[in-house]
């Protein structure tokens, strides 16, 4: 018979055994994830999508490396790396230009172009008049009574900005000079003023952005409207045709002269100019104009990890990479830079083309 002295003490050992078994599987953790190197990527919300499958194949690929993918508007993602000085180690963007814009020379002196896009007027089954809406008369449903939309903060965001242009762009081709201040301008105070320069309108943002309405919502980024249309709290959203086909919401087709999805009309695109009103902007202009949808992403001079970054960036325009990006309804298009001489060797090998910074 065991004495309960003797129990006891079995017990108690048994327990203690446990108990550094615990200590050291846990130590043993913390050792390894001390180890994994940490890839900060910071990316337009319209690529997290996309991105998140990215991190997941290529951390398959590398062990020991944690991608920490972020999505933020495109505006706000360089700002991470120009204004609170993190340490990013990739930045892509839904619109090449700010690369050069904003980054040039103190940050970075490439990009590379690897995405293409073209907004939509993106809805849901229960939006009103949904049955109605067509590429014909999509202004004149936003404008209705009782019909609510939104955009992203152009301020923020390029989505934002690029909602202005496509408006605009709509006076052109449906020859109606009434349809920003109609489905726009009019709901803002202070107003935002509309002037033509020949045959370039430029559209001022004031940097009081404040709606007197209830008829439209305006969020920091384009992802956070679409929890608004899922939830009917708005009819309708300007967004990239991307994002409303990863969530499956139904969406108007633009003409292509206005939804700046081509190179073709790169002329009549570049006829709207958006200035931004806020100060900040002012070290770096104002200006963004009109341009056909190109994401471009680059591995900024602070980077931490810039061989790790180089091999992410490779990934990407890899076969792989864009296959991924295909599978999220994300367009891949050949690489192009604007510094072919600035660019990693690693990149030398491919067919790149040059672009206009």
């Amino acid at each position: 018979m065991v004495k309960p002295i003797h129990l006891v003490a079995g017990i108690l050992i048994l327990i203690f055994i446990a108990a550094v078994v615990i200590v050291m599987g846990m130590a043993a953790y913390q050792s390894d994830s001390h180890d994994e190197t940490k890839l900060k990527v910071i990316c337009a919300g319209s690529l997290i999508e996309s991105f998140h499958e990215l991190e997941k194949e290529f951390e398959n690929k590398h062990p020991g490396v944690d991608v920490q993918v972020e999505g933020h508007g495109s505006i706000q993602v360089i700002r991470y790396v120009t204004d609170l000085h993190k340490e990013v180690d990739v930045v892509a963007v839904a619109d090449y230009s700010l690369i050069p814009d904003m980054m040039y020379p103190e940050y970075a002196d490439w990009y590379i172009a690897f995405a293409t896009n073209e907004m939509v007027i993106a809805y849901s089954n229960q939006s009103k008049y949904a049955n109605e809406i067509t590429s014909d008369n999509w202004y004149e449903i936003l404008k209705r009574p009782g019909v609510t939309f939104g955009f992203s903060n152009p301020m923020l965001d390029s989505c934002g900005y690029r909602a202005f242009m496509v408006t605009q762009l709509a006076e052109f081709y449906y020859d109606n000079h009434t349809i920003f201040d109609d489905v726009i301008a009019c709901n803002f105070d202070p107003a935002i003023k509309v002037n033509m320069n020949n045959d370039t309108c430029i559209v001022s943002i004031p940097e009081i952005f404040e709606h007197k309405t209830e008829k439209i919502v305006i969020r920091g980024g384009s992802v956070q409207l679409l929890a608004f249309l899922d939830y009917g709290e708005i009819d309708y959203a300007f967004q990239y045709k991307s994002m409303a086909q990863q969530h499956g919401l139904q969406y108007v087709d633009l003409p292509c002269e206005i939804d700046l999805s081509s190179t073709e009309y790169e002329d009549i695109y570049k006829k709207v100019i958006i200035q931004l009103g806020f100060q900040r902007f002012t070290s770096i202009g104002t200006e963004r104009s009109g341009k056909p949808i190109f994401y471009a992403m680059t591995i900024p001079d602070s980077t931490q990890h810039p061989e790790l970054a180089v091999e992410f960036v490779k990934f990407i325009l890899s076969e792989d990479g864009q296959e991924i990006l295909c599978d999220a309804k994300q367009t891949p298009i050949s690489p192009m830079t604007d510094n072919p001489d600035n660019i990693p060797d690693e990149f030398r090998f491919m067919d790149m083309t040059e672009m206009d910074g």
